[in-house]
């Protein structure tokens, strides 16, 4: 205890050191969204994975999905980081930086409003945003929970408040420059963490062997193929017990990133030409191997089927899964995994809030009853709204309506089904229209929402990943039948890639006339 505790202390001691040396870095609105748009590549990937992968992946998502699918979750991993991480750079990563530099956007929804020329567009983006934001953060708080009672046997409510006051302090003190350094930090501790999680567990199952043998000889009986039920071996096959169900989770959880605004933000921020370049190799790195890393450990949990994960009525408690697997490790090991998941967590929800925060005050406040605030009163209201949010979130995780991956799915579906396509489309198109954006707005939080009452798609999950496949579809063809925008307006945001730049000949060739 000893042990676990002073890990913890040293943990909240750089943390709040970070935010009180990064206050220089928070002097205004552009510094403290985006840190002045200076931010080098080794940082703003470490943001990007760090945002991407909290405890609803560790706890959460490792634990359910791994006890579903056994070692084929560990294409989820894989799909993260190639689509998720790797393509998301490439597609959205340099244009982003050039588009919302020549809008001067500093969030999600206020790119809409300028990208499409709607003012409503922006509000009712940030709205959405501010909405689903919520329910993710929840299931952040809600995670690390229960490791955190395994580890200290102390309560739920108590773990809520020390990270919600904690990731207050040191974002409202320093704003993206903060977390982005905080990130970083936290990123290098679920690295090495990751590596000795894995390692640990298939060691006390005999070794990745044996622990694939023993998985083998377990009947796959509650899967969702009728067909396939009672199969041994499925839980160590090629796709798994139900390759159509992890294809809707891989969907969900890769291309989600592509329409989240605390993940697209983090392209904003971008310093120069070598730091998206650096950037996309140094995520798709992390991304495999935190979340190859999760989801592989995750397979094995069906090795791990202790009365501890079962509710009272008999059905698998999937939060408590991974925990129960971590509960027989060394306690220097156990001291590690909660600061790993620690680190996911906080690193996470300080994104979230201040993605809340900023798109609330810039998106919303500004655009109506506060039009004419400054540059010092807009970085108040900032840091207000960070404790509103955080407060908000805490609530609501206090009394978590359904389990880690469903509050997830929910989010993520709404917000990238709203947001995905009129935001990539709007990078590379001129004929995106508004009434297309409409749609889209429409159509990933219709289906999203409408599929929580009637539950016309089993799996929220599988809705979210439905609700980012028919934003893609649906934008291009209300585009197609809807007016088109003004072309002089659209060509003038467009010549943002058209400008010069000279660069030297060991990045690229001088053509021979």
């Amino acid at each position: 205890m000893v042990i676990k505790i002073l890990l913890l202390i040293i943990f909240f001691a750089v943390m709040l050191g970070v935010g009180f040396y990064s206050r220089r870095h928070a002097g205004n609105v552009n510094d403290y969204v985006l840190g002045g748009r200076t931010v080098g590549p080794w940082i703003t990937a470490f943001a990007f994975g760090t945002s991407y992968f909290s405890s609803v992946v560790f706890i959460g998502y490792a634990g359910q999905f791994g006890w579903k699918y056994g070692v084929a979750s560990t294409w989820i991993g894989l799909g993260n980081a190639f689509i998720g991480s790797l393509l998301a750079w490439l597609v959205l990563g340099r244009r982003t930086r050039i588009m919302t530099q020549k809008l001067d956007a500093r969030t999600m929804p206020e790119y809409f409003g300028k990208r499409y020329d709607s003012k409503m567009l922006q509000i009712v983006g940030s709205i959405v945003a501010f909405v689903f934001l919520v329910p993710y953060t929840a299931s952040v708080y809600n995670g690390l929970s229960n490791l955190f009672g395994m580890a200290f046997r102390i309560p739920y409510e108590v773990c809520v408040v020390v990270m919600a006051l904690l990731t207050a302090v040191y974002v409202i003190i320093g704003g993206y420059m903060a977390t982005a350094l905080n990130d970083f930090i936290q990123g290098i501790i679920m690295l090495i963490g990751i590596c000795a999680v894995i390692g640990a567990v298939l060691s006390g199952q005999g070794g990745f062997l044996s622990a694939l043998h023993k998985l083998s000889e377990i009947s796959a009986d509650d899967v969702a193929v009728p067909a396939l039920q009672g199969s041994h071996g499925l839980l160590t096959s090629f796709f798994g017990p139900d390759p159509m169900g992890l294809l809707g989770v891989v969907v969900l959880t890769s291309l989600g990133t592509w329409g989240l605004p605390q993940m697209v933000q983090k392209f904003y921020a971008i310093r120069d030409e070598k730091a998206v370049k650096t950037g996309t190799i140094v995520s798709t790195f992390f991304a495999l191997i935190i979340a190859g890393g999760c989801y592989f450990n995750g397979g094995f949990s069906r090795l791990f089927d202790v009365p501890a994960i079962y509710k009272a009525d008999g059905s698998i408690a999937y939060d408590m899964i991974v925990p129960q697997m971590l509960a027989t490790l060394p306690d220097i090991l156990i001291g590690i995994v909660v600061v790993l998941v620690l680190s996911a967590s906080m690193s996470t929800l300080s994104s979230l809030v201040l993605t809340s925060s900023s798109t609330l005050t810039l998106d919303v406040l500004k655009k109506t009853c506060m039009k004419n605030m400054t540059d010092k009163t807009q970085l108040v209201v900032m840091r207000v709204l960070v404790a509103f949010f955080i407060v908000l979130s805490f609530v609501l995780a206090l009394r978590p309506p359904t389990f880690i991956a469903q509050m997830m799915g929910i989010s993520w579906g709404a917000l990238a089904g709203a947001f995905l396509a009129p935001f990539m489309y709007g990078l590379y198109s001129k004929n995106v229209t508004k009434a297309s954006v409409w749609a889209s707005f429409i159509t990933g939080v219709g289906i999203t929402v409408s599929n929580m009452f009637i539950k016309f798609i089993k799996s929220p999950i599988n809705a979210g990943a439905i609700a980012m496949v028919a934003g893609l579809i649906v934008v291009p063809i209300v585009s197609a039948v809807t007016k088109k925008p003004d072309r002089a307006f659209v060509d003038d945001i467009f010549t943002c890639y058209d400008q010069t730049v000279t660069v030297k000949k060991s990045t690229a060739l001088e053509d021979d006339d």
